[in-house]
C-alpha cells in the first residue's frame, strides 16, 4: 500500500484517520513516526492562516517540503450555540480556527478543558460543531483541497461533567456529549463518536481524489 504521512503529530488524530480510512487502500503515517524513520527533525509550522483550509495548507505544504513525498494535513475550526437559546456565543467566546487559544500560548490538554468547563458553567449546555478543511499534495503537479460540509462533524453538546476517561490530544472528549441521546462520547459503542468530528468525509475525499487521478495504492 502506498504510504501517505499525515502531518501531524496528534497520537489521537492519526488513530482517528486511521479508522476513517480504513478501506482505503493506503497507509497512513503519523509525521513524527516518518521523521524519525527518516532521520528528519520536524519543523515548527505557525498555523497563520486564516481560516482552515489555510491553515491545513500550510501545514501540508511545509510537511510535503520536508518529506518530498505524498503528504496531507487538516486543520479544524470549532463553534458554539446557547443550547437552550439557539444563540451562537459571543465572538470573544468562539475558539474557530484558535481552539487551543490565540498567540503563542497553546493550551495544555488540562487548560483547554478547564476553559470549557467553564463556558458550560457560564451559559448552560452548550451545543457545538467542529468544521473540518484538508489539503492533499502527492507530489509537485498533484494536489487537491478541500473545507466542503461533508467534512464537518455533526452537532453535538458539552457538559462540565468530565467523563472518567481521557485521550491525551482530544481533552474536550470528555465532555462532548451525543446530541440527540446525551451519552459522553466514550459510553457510545464502538467508534460511534467518530463520526461526530466527520462522517465519512475524509473517506469520500481519497476515494475521490484517487478515482479523479487515476492512482493505484
Amino acid at each position: 500500500m502506498k504510504e501517505i504521512i499525515y502531518g501531524t503529530e496528534n497520537p489521537g488524530k492519526i488513530a482517528y484517520m486511521k479508522r476513517a480510512l480504513e478501506r482505503i487502500p493506503i497507509r497512513i503515517t503519523g509525521a513524527k513516526t516518518a521523521a524519525d524513520e527518516r532521520g528528519l527533525v520536524l519543523p515548527h509550522i505557525e498555523e497563520t492562516g486564516g481560516d482552515q483550509l489555510e491553515n491545513a495548507r500550510l501545514k501540508a505544504e511545509s510537511y510535503f517540503r520536508l518529506f518530498k513525498s505524498p503528504v496531507f494535513s487538516c486543520d479544524s475550526g470549532l463553534y458554539l450555540w446557547n443550547f437552550s437559546t439557539g444563540e451562537p456565543l459571543p465572538e470573544r467566546e468562539q475558539p474557530g480556527i484558535h481552539v487551543r487559544g490565540r498567540g503563542s500560548h497553546r493550551l495544555s490538554d488540562d487548560e483547554l478543558l478547564d476553559q470549557y468547563i467553564n463556558l458550560v458553567k457560564k451559559y448552560g449546555l452548550i451545543q457545538a460543531r467542529y468544521k473540518n478543511a484538508i489539503c492533499l499534495i502527492w507530489n509537485e503537479e498533484i494536489r487537491e483541497e478541500s473545507m466542503a460540509d461533508n467534512l464537518w462533524g455533526k452537532e453535538f453538546l458539552f457538559t462540565d461533567v468530565p467523563h472518567e476517561k481521557r485521550v491525551p490530544g482530544f481533552p474536550l472528549d470528555s465532555i462532548s456529549l451525543d446530541g440527540k441521546t446525551r451519552q459522553y462520547f466514550y459510553d457510545m459503542e464502538g467508534n460511534l463518536q467518530d463520526n461526530l468530528v466527520s462522517s465519512n468525509g475524509f473517506e469520500q475525499f481519497f476515494c475521490n481524489f484517487l478515482k479523479k487521478y487515476e492512482i493505484k495504492c
